[in-house]
């Protein structure tokens, strides 16, 4: 988005999504107070989700956490009960586990960097009840080894799809396959409203129960609203050009923004200790609704050009010194969206994004550094074992995300090849 002229700087996360009409939307939000909350567009946007993914119940959240603890509530997941999910995480999926006092078991990785069937298989116990499949970066697990474990052990399983909206395997949907799935609307996910998510399922038992999950929940307040109501306005009008003249001043203004609580964290201090908040417990307010069906309605434009930026990538990093661990051709039934193109190295990470940094090219997206994201989370708030998943490890030391968002051009994919093709 040009609204200032300034040196453009390129970003992974930071609401990489938002484009003028986004902008400008949330900018006539703001002054309609009466439509943040209740309003026709919730349904709207459940009904189109839930038609779009052809399954018969949707509801809307304020995250894709509070989704998923509808449903491990909907499952009836207590206390000591067991749900397997992949190690290379993040911690709001941990935290909602926990939150049912319920044990996560972390399950280690494939070379698609999603869960590996054959990890998971040894892990699972009497007390396992569900299993939690990711679909990383929009990459879609092994579905089928995984439902025939899911149906071996009669076990639940749930789909984590918060990266990957409109993701396909054997023609279908990723999201379609379990029991339930629940999707993300956050600020970088495949569309977004800054916070918002989405339950899904076919099962009426459990749509049931996640009708009176959501009864329960109150409207987020006013303030909290605003709060994202303005994030895409500042990120755009103030923080990205910020970026663009000075890197560190950048840095000083979006903390800043923090700090004052102007602009809410993607994911708290508190949760990155493995506690989730009540009052974090809200349903997704209609003015959020209105800004995530805007992006709804750009999801095919928005999820083609993620695959020609990955295509891109791939082309041009083929004979790198890196890895990249989704170049693996047209495989046969597997229609990825790629929400981050990933590459690997044995080199040090940090010294290759401080260096992208010097060209305004931020990488540091937070899906980094540890097995349980992002790289300040306590693992052992978490009840993660070191060295119990070995692969997610490396990986999470090793791993540099590329970003694929709409508003990276040709032309800004090329100076981050042609950084990346310098490397030794």
């Amino acid at each position: 988005m040009k609204f200032l002229q300034y040196p453009k700087p390129i970003f992974t996360a930071l609401s990489p999504n938002t484009e003028k009409d986004d902008v400008l939307l949330a900018l006539k939000l703001i002054s309609q107070p009466k439509k943040w909350k209740q309003g026709k567009e919730i349904q709207e946007l459940e009904e189109e989700f839930k038609k779009y993914l052809g399954l018969n119940f949707s509801s809307s959240f304020n995250s894709g956490r509070v989704a998923l603890m509808a449903i491990l509530e909907a499952m009836e997941i207590k206390k000591k009960d067991e749900v397997l999910l992949q190690a290379f995480t993040c911690n709001s999926a941990v935290n909602s586990i926990l939150e049912r006092e319920a044990k996560p078991i972390f399950v280690d990785i494939d070379d698609t960097l999603n869960i590996d069937p054959k990890d998971l298989e040894r892990k699972i116990t009497p007390r396992s009840r569900a299993i939690m499949v990711q679909h990383t970066f929009g990459w879609p697990a092994q579905m089928e080894e995984i439902l025939r474990i899911v149906q071996k052990r009669q076990l639940f399983l749930i789909e984590d799809c918060a990266h990957s909206l409109g993701t396909k395997y054997k023609g279908k949907f990723c999201g379609t396959f379990g029991a339930a799935s629940f999707f993300s609307f956050g600020r970088d996910k495949i569309i977004s409203s800054v916070f918002g998510g989405m339950a899904a399922t076919n099962n009426q038992k459990l749509a049931e129960k996640i009708k009176t999950f959501r009864k329960k929940l109150d409207h987020p307040s006013d303030f909290w609203i605003f709060q994202q109501l303005i994030h895409p306005i500042l990120t755009n009008l103030l923080i990205m050009p910020t970026y663009g003249l000075n890197g560190t001043l950048g840095r000083i203004l979006l903390g800043a923004f923090h700090q004052t609580k102007i602009l809410s964290k993607a994911v708290s201090n508190q949760e990155k200790k493995g506690k989730f908040s009540k009052h974090f417990f809200r349903t997704l307010p209609n003015a959020l609704a209105i800004l995530a069906f805007n992006q709804f309605k750009k999801l095919e434009k928005f999820n083609k050009h993620r695959k020609r930026i990955a295509q891109f990538y791939q082309e041009q990093l083929e004979n790198s010194n890196f890895f990249l661990p989704l170049a693996r051709g047209n495989e046969e039934n597997i229609e990825p969206i790629f929400m981050r193109y990933p590459v690997l190295t044995h080199l040090e990470t940090d010294k290759i994004l401080t260096e992208a940094r010097k060209r305004k090219i931020f990488l540091n997206d937070g899906w980094r550094k540890k097995p349980v994201v992002p790289p300040d989370t306590k693992l052992n708030k978490m009840e993660y074992r070191s060295k119990s998943c070995r692969r997610a490890e490396k990986t999470a030391h090793s791993i540099i995300n590329l970003p694929t968002h709409i508003n990276i051009s040709k032309k800004e994919a090329q100076k981050i090849v042609d950084f990346f093709n310098q490397i030794k």
